[in-house]
């Protein structure tokens, strides 16, 4: 690592972008060897001890773990109440600590994405990048034609609008929906809107990831292909 600007270290570590980097420098919350730097300019070596606000940083092999979650797990490193989390299902496979990128209900099923990558993470859950993920929905009744078009259409929740970028129906009481919203329990709560109850829920795709035969309660790690396909595209 000799050579390499501090504030790509620190990005590399996962701990912001370059530029907050820098702000972290000009603010002194960054200290190498027990001294604190101002030089925006300072290269790292091996041997430095690097902190950013008081924590020891470093360079960890990233990790991009998919999860196809099942129905019963919350979405949360742990729990003090003892509820079985997603964590769970993939701990003491790496040395690395990977966290969920958002979240899935505890009700609901489907593709969850664990990384160490803070920036790629940070990315995929701000709305400005639209990531694109598509639910399957099974509902207690037949939706009703005009329902159908209301949703195409999109209309008003309590929390703001809500409009999927595709809607098609499956079977009877069976739907794909396709949204880049990532607000608390939408898909459930445009369906309970309209007089509808969602008795299944299973997220099919989140992004350029599909199940691709990934079955429940299994994990995958992500091919090279796809990573850089995360990366591209947002």
């Amino acid at each position: 690592m000799e050579g390499i600007r501090l504030n790509r270290f620190i990005a590399m570590c996962g701990v912001c972008s370059r530029r907050k980097a820098d702000d972290l420098i000009k603010e002194g919350k960054v200290t190498i060897n027990k001294q604190v730097i101002y030089n925006l300019g300072y290269r790292v070596s091996p041997i430095d001890n690097i902190f950013v606000n008081g924590q020891l940083i470093f360079i960890e092999k990233k990790r991009y773990v998919l999860l196809n979650k099942p129905m019963g797990y919350i979405t949360t490193m742990s729990d003090e109440k003892g509820r079985s989390t997603v964590v769970s299902l993939i701990k003491n496979f790496f040395n690395e600590r990977v966290v969920p990128v958002g979240r899935l209900d505890k009700n609901t099923t489907g593709l969850l994405l664990f990384t160490n990558d803070g920036m790629l993470s940070k990315k995929l859950m701000h709305p400005k990048y639209n990531v694109q993920k598509t639910y399957h929905v099974h509902l207690d009744k037949a939706m009703k034609e005009s329902d159908f078009k209301k949703i195409e259409q999109g209309f008003e929740l309590e929390d703001g609008p809500i409009k999927p970028i595709e809607l098609k129906h499956i079977g009877v009481a069976h739907l794909s929906i396709t949204i880049h919203i990532g607000r608390n329990r939408i898909v459930r709560r445009l369906f309970q809107f309209l007089g509808y109850n969602v008795i299944k829920l299973d997220r099919v795709a989140y992004g350029c990831l599909t199940k691709n035969k990934l079955s429940l309660g299994k994990w995958r790690e992500l091919t090279k292909k796809e990573i850089e396909s995360l990366h591209k595209n947002n």
